[in-house]
């Protein structure tokens, strides 16, 4: 995946989102499903930031930035803040 298929997988996910909040406000979901599906588009989004920081990186110090991989759920979310 490029850099700029990872940035618009980003931008559908932040919409995604707010059409989620948007939708909650308008009662059209309850805050629990919103709150489940918000919690899976977090994931989605640290996997992909993930993914262009490790490309910007290799490309950085000179690798090749498409041997980049998006890593597995559970060490993304493992990373100490």
């Amino acid at each position: 995946m490029q850099d700029n298929e990872i940035l618009t997988r980003i931008s559908d996910l932040v919409a995604e989102e707010h059409e989620l909040r948007d939708r909650l406000a308008a009662g059209e979901l309850t805050s629990q499903e919103e709150n489940t599906r918000v919690k899976e588009l977090e994931v989605a989004l640290d996997q992909c930031w993930d993914l262009l920081r490790q490309r910007r990186a290799r490309r950085g110090i000179g690798v090749n930035p498409d041997e980049a991989a998006a890593r597995p759920v559970n060490e993304v979310e493992g990373y100490q803040q």
